[in-house]
């Protein structure tokens, strides 16, 4: 069987729903930002981040856009076609892919080679910070033109300019200047015309720093998150990296807030914060125990800070800084990479068959599949396995074709089973857990 792990939209609703703090069950701030969730009364939650080198923040916001465009007359034509799709990169079938779906808003029509110019960028942005550099070999990205009757962005450079755009981009969001905000239904008529969506991004033509994340839209959307960023500010892509990392890693934010006081909720689910300390946590073997003491890529070594998931005692975070907690950086912490790889495999496979699995076969016919290339990567380190009911085939280690007979499928009426197998043996991963994630295999039936 090709195995396929892909979360369905209530399931990741629900998964990310652990990430988010439990305000429902106590007092805190007045003031204090909402939580992120699925839309409720024509509101959602969004983060952003107003320092461009800073710790983020939540708040709620309108799911539509006052500043988006009456429907285009479909007898006029444009120079570049509303809604069409461009492979920015396609490594494989959508089944066994991470697909990140690009749109842009505020490009004309005189401006879509401009928008596929500024996705490429940012994509090659995203995917220069690891784990995202190594494993981009399992994403699929398309990039959707969405043709704008103006150029730029709503609130660029200042609240008074107003501009109609295809999707309602717009800064001062909720009056918060650096926060863009879109409407989600136009964005996703958008992203649905993309061979497949996990994820959206949404680049706004603008050389302003901002953008945004929103989560836990699967429910209703059913895809899992829509991040946006200004076009041409290179310090807007961290906000991409970020909270493309709370849908696909299932990743706290590692920041708090001053008067949320102490964590008041059960273990959290996350990986990358828990209310045990350093002690119990080692002592237990959960969580981030397996990386204790060892140096990260953040700095300093992993241990256990206070301070994380919004709340600022009795939670804690693996380092004193990450991607997660602050954009000063572009680093994720060691349990962060873990997290993001299981991520990875939980919407993608390495392995994908070229011979139909569903039909049984004989011994002499050739058998084969294809590996996504992560053959650049500086963590992944997938290995090709072949077994025959059962025992490995030690001579076939790396193969991407093969005859059965000649793996040791014996003549005769039983049938027998072979299977390929790619198991990620990454550094990166130390958790049992994960790396039982970080496999799949495919079985053929084979006749004696």
């Amino acid at each position: 069987m090709h195995t396929r792990i892909r979360r369905s939209a209530a399931a990741t609703a629900l998964a990310l729903s652990a990430l988010l703090p439990a305000t429902s069950t106590v007092a805190v701030a007045a003031d204090a930002p909402a939580a992120t969730g699925t839309e409720v009364s024509g509101q959602v939650g969004v983060e952003y981040f107003p320092d461009p080198a800073g710790e983020g923040a939540r708040t709620r916001v309108p799911a539509d856009s006052p500043h988006t465009q009456p429907p285009t007359n479909p007898r006029q034509r444009t120079a570049a076609e509303d809604g069409e799709v461009v492979a920015i990169a396609e490594t494989g079938p959508t089944a066994d892919r991470l697909d990140v779906t690009i749109i842009g808003d505020g490009y004309t029509a005189a401006q879509q080679e401009d928008f596929l110019q500024d996705a490429r960028a940012k994509w090659d942005a995203v995917t220069d910070i690891e784990p995202y550099k190594s494993y981009e070999g399992l994403f699929n990205v398309w990039a959707v033109q969405a043709v704008s009757q103006d150029s730029g962005v709503t609130g660029d450079p200042t609240q008074d300019v107003t501009r109609n755009t295809a999707l309602g981009s717009y800064f001062f969001c909720d009056e918060i200047e650096r926060l863009i905000c879109v409407d989600l239904d136009k964005t996703k008529s958008y992203a649905d015309k993309a061979p497949a969506t996990d994820l959206v991004i949404v680049v706004s033509n603008s050389t302003k720093y901002g953008g945004a994340g929103y989560s836990g839209l699967a429910g209703d959307y059913g895809y899992d998150g829509v991040s946006t960023l200004s076009s041409d500010n290179a310090q807007s892509t961290l906000i991409a990296a970020h909270e493309m990392a709370h849908s696909i890693g299932l990743l706290a934010d590692e920041y708090q807030y001053d008067g949320y006081g102490p964590y008041p909720g059960d273990e959290p689910a996350a990986a990358n914060v828990s209310k045990l300390t350093a002690d119990r946590m080692a002592a237990q073997g959960t969580k981030w125990s397996a990386w204790l003491g060892e140096t990260d890529p953040s700095g300093g070594v992993v241990d256990t800070f206070e301070g994380g998931d919004y709340y600022e005692y009795g939670i804690y975070r693996p380092t004193a800084n990450s991607i997660m907690r602050s954009l000063n950086t572009d680093q994720f912490n060691l349990p962060g990479r873990e997290a993001m790889i299981a991520g990875f495999y939980r919407s993608a496979n390495t392995l994908t068959p070229v011979t139909d699995p569903a039909t049984r076969t004989s011994r002499f016919a050739r058998l084969a599949v294809t590996l996504a290339d992560l053959s650049d990567s500086a963590l992944a380190r997938p290995q090709l396995r072949w077994y025959v009911d059962g025992r490995e085939a030690r001579q076939a280690r790396g193969r991407t074709s093969v005859v059965p007979a000649v793996l040791g499928v014996p003549s005769g009426r039983r049938a027998h089973t072979v299977t390929a197998r790619v198991v990620d043996r990454t550094a990166a991963v130390r958790r049992a857990e994960v790396r039982g994630i970080a496999a799949n295999s495919v079985t053929w039936t084979v006749k004696g």
